[in-house]
């Protein structure tokens, strides 16, 4: 493995976690290439990546284009004579990127492919209420999550996981994958399977997420929305509105854990004290307990915390 040159491609925290496995391992990562640095934080001070910030405490040289088409990267890429790219978490790379180590250029995936192309697979694999997710390495090609398959692992996905948990545990399977992976490329022992060999009822796609696709619809059903506070917590977090009886303005929430309770006496979005003191509101066919919570303009918090200076009035109402 020390004999194979590596370029490795990422940016945040989950591929600086395998890249320090990967160098960890002794596997010769030659070069980094990661986003610029930029502004960050409330003083807006310029901040590395957190790849680039591996590849510095290992003293591998880092690359960091605007442009990854850019003639000039691209002739300082050349430089480096990989034999092997290692994508996790970057940007769609252009064919003369991907193409050009002579044993191809493979990425990791964090679910199981085909399941759950795309960019956000660990939310929307728990916005769905998935039992199991994965990782899949797979060689780079034309189209987007679709090259062959190298290796995959299985996750399983508990009823207390939310994406924050999930993502950990996805980033620490899918090290040892790519490091088995690179070991097997290294020893030539690869075999891949095609994508288009494997049998799904449904293919899902995992889209990037957006502001308004946070907003918790109370309507559902109860497993629904539990469901989409734990796919979206701790990031981006799912959202409602707060509407309080004779006041016109409403006050927005992020909710970052819940639970399910016994009760079905509460209209969609209604809002209630429970005798112990929890938060309840109603769903289409039941209730969730808030637990954690964020008004705007705050900090996150307990729900308990948060009641101890607000008194909710009767009649106020999630929307």
């Amino acid at each position: 493995m020390k004999n194979l040159r590596i370029v490795f491609m990422g940016t945040p925290q989950f591929a600086s976690y395998i890249l320090n496995k990967m160098c960890d391992s002794g596997a010769n990562v030659v070069a980094v290439v990661t986003a610029p640095d930029k502004p960050a934080g409330r003083g807006r001070k310029v901040k590395s990546s957190d790849v680039k910030l591996i590849a510095e405490s290992f003293n591998i040289p880092v690359l960091q284009p605007d442009n990854l088409k850019d003639p000039q990267f691209i002739s300082q890429l050349k430089k480096y004579k990989a034999d092997l790219q290692v994508v996790v978490a970057f940007r769609m790379l252009p064919e003369v990127v991907w193409s050009m180590p002579s044993k191809g250029t493979f990425n990791l995936h964090a679910s199981l492919l085909p399941q759950y192309r795309g960019a956000a697979p660990i939310n929307h694999a728990l916005i769905n209420g998935e039992k199991q997710t994965g990782v899949t390495t797979f060689f780079i090609d034309h189209k987007i999550d679709t090259g062959n398959i190298i290796k995959q692992e299985t996750v399983a996905i508990e009823d207390d996981d939310n994406a924050g948990t999930l993502h950990n545990k996805l980033m620490e399977k899918g090290a040892f994958l790519v490091v088995e992976t690179v070991k097997d490329i290294a020893a030539d022992k690869v075999e891949t399977l095609s994508q288009k060999s494997i049998e799904v009822k449904e293919l899902k796609f995992a889209p990037k997420i957006f502001r308004d696709d946070c907003k918790i619809e109370w309507d559902s059903n109860v497993e629904t929305v539990q469901n989409k506070i734990r796919g979206l917590s701790p990031y981006p977090g799912a959202w409602t509105l707060m509407y309080v009886p004779d006041e016109e303005n409403s006050i927005n929430f992020k909710i970052f854990s819940s639970s399910i309770v016994k009760r079905d006496d509460l209209a969609a979005g209604e809002l209630s004290i429970s005798q112990d003191g929890n938060l309840i509101v109603g769903c289409a066919n039941g209730a969730l307990k808030i637990i954690e919570l964020q008004p705007a303009g705050k900090k996150r918090m307990l729900t308990n915390d948060f009641l101890k200076g607000y008194r909710v009035k009767s009649g106020t109402f999630f929307k």
